[in-house]
């Protein structure tokens, strides 16, 4: 593509993550930012990402960073807390010019919200073993208990739309244990396809848990970064695309949030 057919697409805001969890945070950056265009890659042909290595993760972050960018992006929201462990810092430092957003587990705002100093945090393998994660442990969590329970298995399945299956609820039982058992008081989202199986996760762990997400937190922080001169699109255009199957995206889109009239399309980052 060249700098002029570039310069011709219309600026929006690049998001994507390894599957469909990003739509988690796609939905908060529709209501924040209503009028701002939003192109959204699932990266569903190589998902889940919570298993794979640094170097395969950063080789397609860049890749799909690249893509994005050529389709008009000119701000990028990782919304996947795996990505951003492994991956962001590459992003940052191939487009240093570019505004970067990533999604972390919300370790600080449990932090402040605990009553009893133990906190647990449900997320990818990846995300648990990452030194990224244990910084912000070290950061802001020093003096609390936090208990790291890794999920595997759980992405899996709610790429396949299972949102209320009985293998899911008892992969959801069997990782809420742990964390009953600590007794924990709050609890830390740290995937952002768990958003999508909330009502699991409480019901699990009991009505007095609270629960803690970062989307709203992710949509406000792009907020500060959008350009307030950037042209606005009418009610805000929404595309969507995967590297895998697009009747799938179309269907979750559809079911979980209500989005019936949204393109649709494949990629190939």
């Amino acid at each position: 593509m060249t700098d002029e057919s570039r310069a011709e697409i219309p600026p929006s805001i690049g998001v994507f993550d390894s599957g469909l969890g990003g739509l988690s945070v796609l939905r908060a950056l529709r209501e924040q930012l209503p009028g701002v265009p939003l192109l959204y890659l699932a990266d569903s042909a190589h998902a889940p990402y919570g298993d794979r290595s640094t170097e395969f993760l950063t080789e397609r972050s860049l890749a799909i960073g690249g893509y994005l960018m050529q389709q008009g992006a000119r701000l990028l929201v990782v919304a996947c807390n795996t990505a951003t462990t492994q991956a962001v810092a590459a992003l940052r430092a191939r487009w240093p010019e570019l505004p970067i957003v990533g999604v972390e587990p919300g370790v600080k705002p449990a932090a402040a919200a605990t009553r009893n100093g133990r906190i647990g945090v449900l997320a990818t393998t990846a995300t648990v073993r990452s030194e990224r994660f244990k910084h912000l442990v070290n950061s802001y969590a020093a003096g609390h208990q936090v208990i790291a329970q890794a999920c595997p298995g759980l992405v899996e399945l709610i790429e396949r739309g299972e949102l209320d299956s009985p293998a899911l609820r008892e992969l959801v039982e069997r990782y809420c244990e742990p964390l009953r058992q600590a007794e924990v008081d709050t609890v830390v989202l740290g995937c952002t396809h768990y958003p999508f199986i909330r009502p699991l996760f409480q019901q699990a762990l009991g009505s007095e848990v609270l629960i803690v997400d970062t989307e709203g937190a992710i949509a406000r922080q792009a907020a500060r970064l959008w350009p307030a001169s950037a042209p606005e699109a009418p009610a805000g255009t929404l595309r969507l695309s995967t590297t895998g199957s697009v009747d799938l995206l179309a269907r979750f889109a559809a079911a979980c949030l209500g989005w019936h009239d949204v393109t649709v399309g494949q990629a190939k980052p």
